[in-house]
């Protein structure tokens, strides 16, 4: 019989979840960095938006927000959900605005979809 509770046991899933947290989280805080500290090629991007640079750094904010979540404990479902509906958004935009490399939103997008899989509470209360 197995008495370690389901809470305390390291699964697979729950290794995969904090790893891919982890490194989704920090690649987010980066890109909220860039964004934030007006890196060239971020500005030349929110340019082509069209929207003005207030843009970018609304969506700083969103990506800082959404990757720290991603980090805390107890808080990674809200952090992938806000980050999965960021990268529709870009998505959107390269697809119906700005063109060119579409790849990267398309693998977070893909990757925060997989973290919100991840950290919904199964039936039973098991993450």
């Amino acid at each position: 019989m197995d008495t370690t509770t389901s809470t305390t046991r390291l699964t697979t899933r729950n290794i995969l979840s904090l790893a891919l947290q982890i490194l989704v989280g920090l690649v987010f805080i980066a890109a909220a960095a860039a964004k934030m500290f007006s890196a060239p090629m971020m500005v030349e991007v929110f340019e082509h938006i069209g929207f003005g640079q207030w843009l970018r750094y609304v969506v700083a904010v969103i990506e800082l927000t959404g990757g720290v979540m991603l980090l805390l404990p107890g808080r990674a479902l809200y952090g992938a959900l806000i980050l999965s509906a960021t990268m529709l958004g870009a998505l959107l935009t390269h697809a119906l605005i700005i063109g060119g490399q579409w790849q990267p939103a398309a693998g977070l997008f893909v990757m925060s979809l997989l973290l919100v899989w991840l950290n919904v509470p199964k039936q039973g209360g098991e993450k």
